[in-house]
């Protein structure tokens, strides 16, 4: 009897960066990357939201894991992490759609929604190119109250 031939597949972007810098690919860190994918750009998670997630589809995983894990993908930029000045960082899967969108935040609770503005684009690269400065990234965060924490 002839055995079954085995088709490997050609490696993952994560998986070939992983080996690159002479790490492994785990099951954490496919994972991580595939909530983020499943939940698809523009949704922004918290370290404990990735936690909670996975925790409840029945994943086990150390919250120590999900920061190491964000953190590396950040570096390898599969993600975009948003520092919050309120406290805690969101993370999100990086658009290569919409490299230069912008973010709303909440100051109370949070909450992030994302926006694009063409002006603010603009006004980006004219004081780059006014500075000498090469324009790596255009990001501008909205600090405001959302309706539910005005209504408080």
């Amino acid at each position: 009897m002839i055995a079954p031939v085995s088709y490997r597949t050609h490696p993952s972007p994560l998986e070939s960066g992983l080996r690159l810098d002479g790490r492994r690919m785990t099951p954490q860190r496919k994972k991580v990357l595939s909530l983020f994918e499943e939940i698809g750009s523009g949704i922004h998670l918290s370290a404990e939201e990735v936690h909670a997630k996975l925790t409840s589809s029945g994943e086990r995983v150390s919250l120590a894991t999900i920061y190491r894990t964000l953190r590396l993908l950040v570096k390898m930029t599969f993600l975009n992490e948003l520092d919050l000045s309120e406290g805690g960082n969101r993370f999100e899967l990086l658009s290569h759609d919409h490299p230069d969108h912008h973010h709303l935040i909440c100051i109370r609770c949070g909450r992030t929604e994302e926006f694009e503005n063409n002006e603010v684009i603009e006004a980006g690269k004219s004081a780059a190119k006014k500075f000498g400065f090469k324009l790596l990234e255009l990001s501008l965060n909205v600090r405001a109250l959302c309706p539910t924490c005005i209504n408080k």
